[in-house]
């Protein structure tokens, strides 16, 4: 049973940075997407990340690319999402996610093509 868990969330203020962790366990093999969704109050969660086996692949939606570093830490089975200069439209409830990898692009995948999800960690940047 693939199981993961986020953790790192917190409350910045604008301009701030957050490092997010998921611990990711029962994987059987490297052949997955790993992605990082948020979900802002009272809207639908949406794709900020995605990476295949770390520094192979990975993809940014526009508005955190270059503030934003999705990172896999193979050894300890650990997916990372670096935050810098947080806006307050990053606050959001971030969820890593793992989609089984099929030979596509991860980055094509919708959030619905992912099966196995965290719990969450809420991320609130304030102005």
């Amino acid at each position: 049973q693939v199981q993961l868990a986020e953790s790192g969330g917190g409350s910045v203020q604008s301009g701030g940075s957050l490092r997010l962790s998921c611990a990711a366990s029962g994987f059987t093999d490297m052949t997955y997407c790993m992605a990082w969704f948020r979900q802002p109050p009272g809207k639908e969660r949406e794709g900020v990340a995605v990476t295949y086996r770390g520094v192979v692949s990975t993809y940014y939606r526009d508005s955190v690319k270059d503030r934003f570093t999705i990172s896999l830490d193979n050894a300890k089975n650990t997916l990372y999402l670096e935050m810098n200069s947080l806006k307050p439209e990053d606050t959001a409830i971030y969820y890593c996610a793992a989609a089984h990898y099929s030979g596509g692009d991860c980055y094509r995948l919708s959030k619905y093509d992912y099966v196995y999800w965290g719990q969450g960690t809420q991320v609130t940047v304030s102005s």
